[in-house]
């Protein structure tokens, strides 16, 4: 892969500050006061809110604590999407901190998964990192590598260690130099305004006649109404990790520098926020 070692750090290191608060009607002994964190984009809700999760039990009884689950505006929080996806999705027009309700009953279960342990969060990242790889290499790479590889990449991203995490990931993101990219681009798009969780299809990053695909040629052909016309006025932003890329991006390049550790370029394609 081309090495623009800064991108990506400054795609790992990517924090939200965020201002934790107790559903109102959840009863507590005392008052409960709000938590703040910075949440780094590229993890996983229930990953980093042991603090947060403890901070509010020191107020509430035993017996009217369940699971925890996170809500934004009405929304329930899927803790299987990063937390930088959601919030692009949700949030990337409000202004910070983003302000996250916690709630320990009522979990939604028309809603959300339930995460009963780690272990749950690992088994999802890791199985998103084989379907990524099973598009790339055709499984080759991941399957060659040790259990102790696959451990060290669900380590680095646990314990936020970019050098342990990248050590192994860079295997994931190379090719053959006769190849110029992958074989299929491992991505999703979402959008806020379809019932649809996300789109999601084969896409080669090199066009028959050898020319490298950019962002705005996969939209064309999947998500068409994420592009403006020509001549039309844009309606809508497409973000990923905070940003809008240009939409002459090769994809390759975006698919080596800013997909998410699970290996998945997440693409949020939202309407473009009034003035």
């Amino acid at each position: 892969m081309t090495d623009d070692k800064d991108v990506l750090r400054d795609v790992w290191f990517g924090r939200i500050p965020t201002c934790f608060t107790l559903y109102q009607d959840e009863i507590t002994e005392r008052e409960a006061e709000p938590y703040y964190l910075l949440l780094p984009r590229v993890s996983y809700l229930t990953l980093v809110t042991d603090k947060v999760k403890k901070h509010f039990q020191k107020v509430m009884r035993q017996e009217d604590i369940s699971e925890i689950w996170f809500e934004y505006e009405g929304t329930p929080l899927k803790w299987h999407y990063p937390i930088g996806l959601l919030f692009d999705l949700l949030a990337s027009s409000s202004a910070l901190p983003w302000n996250i309700t916690v709630h320990f009953k009522g979990f939604p279960e028309k809603d959300l998964l339930h995460c009963p342990s780690k272990d749950a969060i690992e088994a999802h990242f890791m199985s998103c990192v084989k379907e990524a790889d099973a598009l790339k290499h055709k499984s080759q790479i991941i399957n060659e590598m040790q259990k102790k590889d696959h451990k060290q990449l669900w380590m680095g991203l646990h314990n936020d260690r970019f050098d342990q995490f990248w050590a192994i990931n860079r295997k994931l993101m190379e090719y053959p130099a006769e190849e110029n990219g992958f074989r299929y681009i491992p991505f999703r798009i979402y959008q806020t305004t379809t019932e649809r969780p996300f789109i999601q299809k084969l896409f080669r990053p090199v066009s028959t006649d050898g020319q490298l695909h950019t962002l705005g040629d996969l939209l064309k052909e999947v998500c068409p109404s994420a592009v403006a016309p020509e001549d039309g006025e844009k309606k809508n932003q497409v973000m990923i990790h905070g940003i809008e890329p240009m939409l002459e991006t090769p994809l390759q390049w975006l698919s080596e520098h800013l997909s998410y550790p699970d290996n998945f370029l997440h693409i949020s394609v939202i309407p473009q926020p009034a003035d």
